[in-house]
């Protein structure tokens, strides 16, 4: 992924029960269609006896791959609400299996619908969602008569102070939003003289909770 995305703030699953039946919604972050098959197959394997276990996944930036399986439900009432559940909520790279283990009550072809992408709503609240933002870490240098000032100003900014590293000058981690790289520096040029070095290493992704 080379932008911001949301996606599911853990993997786990969320289990509930409608009309006697026990529906559980298994969730996984997937980076390929490998990972999201592979996934699909363990929780068949562990829940072999269940009655189904229905499938949903997106893949991609622009979710190029985009599956939905109903194994053995009537076309269209368990894969697809799934999957829908999942575009709905604007996630990329996760792959929801839900195992049904019936319970005795037919719920028609509307019950389904609902209780199918139900189960992927209900693990999600869950769960949680959250958006992977892309930052830039640059490495923030400066001599230790500058230090405290420079501390002072990042910790009272808006960039994101992951670490502090001390040797012959002080060296501050700082993620920055790419669109905001430029007039950072020039803020910490200003701030010290032109007396601070910068330098630009990997980009991150951090991860912030979506309500």
């Amino acid at each position: 992924m080379d932008s911001d995305y949301r996606t599911i703030a853990k993997n786990g699953a969320a289990e509930e029960e409608i009309r006697k039946s026990r529906f559980i919604c298994h969730l996984k972050r997937t980076n390929t269609e490998e990972e999201a098959i592979d996934f699909i197959d363990q929780i068949k394997k562990e829940h072999a006896k269940a009655t189904h276990n229905c499938s949903a996944y997106l893949i991609g930036e622009t979710n190029e791959i985009q599956r939905a399986h109903d194994d053995g439900e009537p076309s269209g009432t368990a894969g697809v609400p799934m999957l829908e559940v999942l575009k709905k909520n604007d996630l990329k790279n996760v792959t929801a299996v839900v195992t049904r283990y019936f319970g005795g009550v037919k719920l028609g072809a509307g019950g389904l619908i609902r209780a199918y992408g139900g189960a992927v709503s209900n693990a999600l609240r869950e769960l949680g969602v959250v958006e992977r933002k892309q930052m830039q870490e640059i490495h923030l240098s400066v001599a230790y008569t500058l230090s405290g000032k420079v501390e002072n100003e990042l910790r009272n900014s808006s960039y994101l102070l992951e670490d502090t590293l001390y040797t012959d000058a002080v060296t501050y981690v700082v993620l920055v939003n790419p669109d905001e790289v430029s007039s950072f520096k020039e803020y910490f040029v200003n701030l010290t003289s032109d007396q601070a070095t910068f330098e630009e290493t990997e980009m991150k992704f951090i991860e912030r909770p979506v309500s």
